[in-house]
C-alpha cells in the first residue's frame, strides 16, 4: 500500500517550465522520486488520494471565467447598441418620455436576452465537456479503476496505452520504451522515444507502446500548464453561419440605404430633423437582425443537447451542420456494423498439430487486463481457468500499428523459455521460418474461414532464441448487429451511402456486406498503392462506387476520404484508434466510436457514447432537423425585414406620412425577437437527402414573402384612409397591429415547404406567437403608448391578416414550385 510519508512539496506553479534544481521531480533519479511520492505498486489508498486531492486541487487548468457584469456591459457596446442609445438620448432631448422608456426597454431586453442565451449556450458546452472528460487508468487500493483524469493526484500509478492522451506529468516505470507525440505542446511533429525513468507531459499522446507511470505533477503544476480539451468553444464559423451573416450584412446595407432615403426626403420636405432622426434610428434597429447571433447560438446549443440524448456528443457545435450534409458515411465494421463480441471457432493447426496448443500459445500472447475483445475471445477458448498456471509471462509487448501483433516472453514451469506471438496471419507468416512450407495450407484455411465470415488470427512460437514457427490459425466470429441491416436501409433512404471500412480480408468483408444488404463491390485497399498520390479518374470512380473497403490500414482511411471529397461528397468517417486521427480530422464530419482512444476522440467532430450504426443515423436525422430550424429562421428574418422596410419607406415617400411611430417600431422589434427565439424548439421534418445551403431558394422565398406583405399592408392602409377615414393617429395604430399580427403569422409560412398546416408547430412556438400577439392586440385596443383602436378595428385587422395569410401560403407554394420544382415537403421525422 501507499506509504504514509508526507506528500512531496509541489514545484513552483508559475507559468512556464519549472526549473527548481532542488526539487525538479522531472529529472531527479526515479527511486528518489518514488520515495518522495510514497510510491507503491498497489497505488495510493483512496483515503490518501482524497487527502492529496484536497491539498493540491483537481488535475485541471481552471478556465478564466469572465466577470458576468463586464460581460453584460459588452451588450451595450457596439454599432447596434449605439443606435438604440442614440435613440434613447434623442427621445429625452425631445421629451418624448413614452418613447424614451420603451426604447430603453428595447435596449435592456436586447442585452438581457443576448446575455442569458449566451450563458445558456455556454452551459451546454460545459455539459458536453463533462461528458467527454478524459479518463485515466489508475491503481488505487491495489485495484485498477478509470476515474476522470481531473481526480488524479501526485503519487498515483497510472497505465498509459496506445492512443491515450497523457493525463498528467509522470515518470515512466519499468517496461519497454514508448513513442510519445508532443506536437500539441512543443510543435515537434515527430514522436519522441521515452524510456523507463523519463518524464512524459500532460497533453502528449502515446503513439506506440504501453507502460506504467508515476504521476508527479498535476493541474497548474504540470510542466507546460496545459490539459487536453476534447470540446472546442463555439468560435468556429460554419458555412451556414457564414451564409446567414452575409444575409445579415445585406439586410443592414439595405436598411441603411432605405433609411438614408427617408432622412434625405424628410429634410427636403422640411420635417423636424430630430424627430426624423429618432424615427430613422429606431427603424434601422428594428430592421437589422439583432437577434440573429442569439437565435443561431440557441438553436445550435439546443441541438447539441438533443444530440447528446441520442448518445452523440458534439465536440464542435458547427459539426451539426456538417453532419446534416453528409452523403457518404465510411463506417468501421467491428463494433459498428458488428457486435464486437468475438467467439472462437475450431482452430486450424499446421501439420495436424493439437488445436489446444494453438489456443494455449495465443492465450499466452494475450492479456485480460486490457479488456481487448480479441484477447478476451482467445482466453475464453481455453478449456480450463488453470490452463495458464505454471507459465510466467516475463515480458509482454502489446499490439501497435507498426508491428501489428502482440508478443510475450514466457518461462514455463520447467524453467524453459520461449516466445509467443499472435496477429494478422500474413504478418505472422512473414516472421515465421516455416512460412514456405505452410503458406499454402494457411492461405487455404484463412480463405475458408473468410467465406464463412470468420476473421483469422495467426499464432507462432519461438523456442529460446530460436526462429519463429507458425503454429496455426484461430477463427474469430463477430456477428452483425441485429439493427445494422435495417439501419443501413434507412440510411440509403435518407440519401446516405454507407461504405464499410475494415482491416479484415476481402472475403470476410464481402460476406459481412452480403449479410447486411450492402452490396458486394468491396475494394481491396491494399491495391490503392501510394496513398499520397493523386488517383487516376478510373480508380477515383472505383472508390466512389465501392460498397466498402477491405484490408484497410489507417493511412488508407485518409486517402479514401480525400478521394471522395475531391469527387464533391460530404464525407463522414468513423474511427477509434490513434492512427485514425488524421482521417477523422480530414473528414467533413469525423465520428469517434464509443470505445475510441483519447486521440481519436480529440480529432473527431462527433463522439459516440454507445456502439452501433443506428446512433450515427439518429444523429444525422437530428442534425437535419436542426438545419431546418435555422433555415426557417433565415427565411423569416429576411422576409420580415423586407416587409417592414418596404412598406414604411413607400408610405413615407408617397404620402409624406409616418405609418407607424418610433415607439410602435420598438414594440414590433421587442415582440418579434421574443417570439422567434422559440423556433429553436420547433417541430420540423428532416429531408430524405443531405442538407445543403441553398441561398437562391432562401432568398427567393423570403423575397416573395417580403413583397406580398407590403402589398397586403397597403390594402388595409387604403381601407383605413379612404374608406374608414381614420385620422393619422388611429391609422398608425391600425398599421402597427397589422404589421405585428401579419409579421408573426409569417413565422408559420416560413417554417414549412408545404402548406402551413403540413407540420404541427411546437407548443412553445405556438404559445410564444399567441402570447406576443395577444399582448400586441391589447396594447393597440386600449391605446398603451398609442391611440386606442378598439375591438372592432382589431377584429378587422385579425380577419384581414388571416385572409392574406391563406393567400400568401398559396403564393409561397407556387414560389417553391418555380424555384425548386423537384422538392416537396419532407415526410420524415416530426420532432415531438
Amino acid at each position: 500500500m501507499a506509504s504514509d510519508s508526507a506528500p512531496f512539496e509541489a514545484p513552483d506553479s508559475k507559468a512556464g517550465p519549472k526549473r527548481d534544481a532542488n526539487n525538479d521531480l522531472k529529472s531527479l533519479p526515479l527511486p528518489e522520486v518514488e520515495e518522495r511520492l510514497g510510491f507503491s505498486p498497489n497505488g495510493l489508498t483512496q483515503g490518501e488520494a482524497q487527502k492529496r486531492l484536497t491539498q493540491y486541487g483537481p488535475n485541471e487548468i481552471e478556465e478564466k471565467k469572465g466577470n458576468p457584469l463586464l460581460k453584460l456591459l459588452t451588450y451595450f457596446w457596439g454599432p447596434i447598441p449605439w443606435m438604440i442609445e442614440a435613440a434613447v438620448i434623442l427621445s429625452a432631448v425631445l421629451k418624448h418620455w413614452p418613447d424614451f422608456f420603451i426604447i430603453l426597454v428595447l435596449l435592456l431586453a436586447n442585452a438581457g436576452v443576448g446575455f442569458w442565451e449566451e450563458h445558456q449556450a455556454g452551459k451546454a458546452i460545459d455539459a458536453l465537456k463533462a461528458q467527454l472528460a478524459i479518463k485515466a487508468r489508475v491503481i488505487r487500493d491495489g485495484k485498477w479503476a478509470t476515474p476522470p483524469s481531473r481526480e488524479l493526484v501526485p503519487g498515483d500509478v497510472i497505465r498509459l496505452r496506445l492512443g491515450d492522451i497523457v493525463p498528467a506529468d509522470a515518470r515512466l516505470l519499468a517496461g519497454d520504451p514508448v513513442e510519445v507525440d508532443q506536437s500539441a505542446l512543443t510543435g515537434e511533429s515527430l514522436p519522441a522515444t521515452r524510456t523507463p525513468g523519463e518524464a512524459v507531459f500532460s497533453g502528449s499522446i502515446i503513439r506506440q507502446g504501453e507502460i506504467g507511470a508515476l504521476v508527479y505533477a498535476t493541474g497548474t503544476n504540470t510542466y507546460f500548464g496545459k490539459t487536453a480539451e476534447l470540446v472546442e468553444e463555439a468560435q468556429t464559423v460554419s458555412h451556414f453561419q457564414r451564409a446567414v451573416l452575409k444575409i445579415g450584412t445585406f439586410l443592414i446595407i439595405f436598411a441603411v440605404t432605405l433609411v438614408a432615403v427617408i432622412i434625405v426626403v424628410s429634410i427636403i420636405r422640411g420635417n423636424p430633423f430630430l424627430t426624423t432622426l429618432q424615427f430613422a434610428l429606431v427603424l434601422t434597429v428594428a430592421a437589422i437582425p439583432v437577434a440573429m447571433p442569439t437565435v443561431l447560438s440557441v438553436t445550435m446549443a439546443v441541438g447539441a443537447r438533443l444530440l447528446a440524448k441520442k448518445k452523440a456528443i458534439v465536440s464542435r457545435l458547427v459539426a451539426i451542420e456538417e453532419l446534416a450534409g453528409v452523403d457518404v458515411l465510411c463506417t468501421d465494421k467491428t463494433g459498428t456494423l458488428t457486435q464486437n463480441k468475438l467467439t472462437l471457432g475450431d482452430p486450424f493447426a499446421v501439420n495436424d498439430g493439437p488445436a489446444e496448443q494453438v489456443i494455449l500459445n495465443a492465450a499466452l500472447a494475450s492479456r485480460a487486463d486490457d479488456a481487448d475483445a480479441i484477447d478476451l475471445a482467445v482466453l475464453g477458448g481455453l478449456k480450463s481457468d488453470g490452463a495458464l498456471q505454471g507459465y510466467q509471462v516475463v515480458h509482454f509487448q502489446p499490439f501497435d500499428a507498426v508491428r501489428k501483433c502482440t508478443e510475450a516472453a514466457v518461462t514455463a514451469a520447467d524453467g524453459t523459455s520461449f516466445k509467443v506471438t499472435k496477429g494478422a496471419p500474413q504478418v505472422i507468416l512473414e516472421l515465421s521460418a516455416n512460412a514456405t512450407q505452410v503458406k499454402a495450407d494457411v492461405d487455404q484455411a484463412v480463405n475458408e474461414f473468410a467465406t464463412r465470415g470468420f476473421r483469422s488470427l495467426g499464432v507462432a512460437r519461438a523456442e529460446g532464441e530460436g526462429p519463429w514457427q507458425f503454429l496455426g490459425v484461430l477463427p474469430l466470429f463477430d456477428p452483425p448487429r441485429e439493427d445494422a441491416k435495417a439501419t443501413i436501409a434507412t440510411a440509403l433512404q435518407m440519401g446516405v451511402d454507407v461504405k464499410m471500412v475494415t482491416g479484415d480480408a476481402l472475403a470476410i468483408a464481402q460476406e459481412t456486406a452480403k449479410a447486411l444488404g450492402m452490396g458486394s463491390d468491396i475494394l481491396d485497399a491494399s491495391g490503392l498503392g501510394d496513398v499520397k498520390r493523386e488517383e487516376t479518374p478510373a480508380m477515383a470512380e472505383s472508390i466512389e462506387n465501392a460498397d466498402g473497403f477491405a484490408q484497410v490500414f489507417p493511412e488508407h482511411k485518409f486517402h479514401i476520404v480525400d478521394v471522395l471529397q475531391k469527387q464533391h461528397h460530404i464525407v463522414g468517417m468513423t474511427g477509434d484508434g490513434v492512427n485514425d486521427a488524421p482521417a477523422l480530422k480530414k473528414a467533413d464530419c469525423g465520428i469517434a466510436v464509443s470505445d475510441a482512444t483519447d486521440a481519436a476522440r480529440a480529432a473527431a467532430s462527433i463522439v459516440l457514447t454507445t456502439p452501433g450504426l443506428s446512433v450515427i443515423i439518429d444523429a444525422i436525422k437530428e442534425s437535419r432537423k436542426i438545419f431546418q430550424r435555422m433555415n426557417s429562421y433565415a427565411i423569416y428574418r429576411i422576409a420580415e425585414t423586407l416587409r417592414v422596410l418596404l412598406f414604411v419607406t413607400a408610405v413615407i415617400l408617397i404620402f409624406n406620412f409616418f405609418p407607424v411611430t418610433a415607439i410602435q417600431i420598438v414594440m414590433l422589434a421587442l415582440l418579434n425577437d421574443g417570439a422567434i427565439l422559440s423556433i429553436a424548439y420547433d417541430n420540423v421534418r428532416y429531408k430524405n437527402q443531405p442538407e445543403a445551403w441553398n441561398m437562391r431558394l432562401v432568398l427567393g422565398i423570403a423575397t416573395v414573402l417580403g413583397i406580398v406583405g407590403p402589398i397586403a399592408a397597403f390594402g388595409l392602409f387604403s381601407l383605413g384612409d379612404k374608406v374608414f377615414h381614420l385620422d393619422h393617429a388611429h391609422l398608425q395604430t391600425l398599421m402597427y397591429l397589422t404589421l405585428s399580427v401579419a409579421g408573426h403569422l409569417t413565422i408559420f409560412l416560413a417554417r414549412t415547404r408545404g402548406p402551413f398546416w403540413s407540420i404541427r408547430p411546437a407548443r412553445v412556438l405556438l404559445l410564444a406567437v399567441l402570447g406576443t400577439q395577444a399582448l400586441a392586440t391589447i396594447v393597440a385596443v386600449y391605446g398603451i403608448f398609442m391611440t386606442p383602436l378598439g375591438w372592432g378595428y382589431a377584429t378587422l385587422v385579425w380577419g384581414y391578416a388571416l385572409a392574406w395569410f391563406l393567400v400568401t401560403d398559396r403564393v409561397k407554394l407556387l414560389a417553391y414550385r418555380v424555384l425548386n420544382p423537384v422538392t416537396t415537403e419532407p415526410s420524415s421525422g416530426v420532432t415531438p
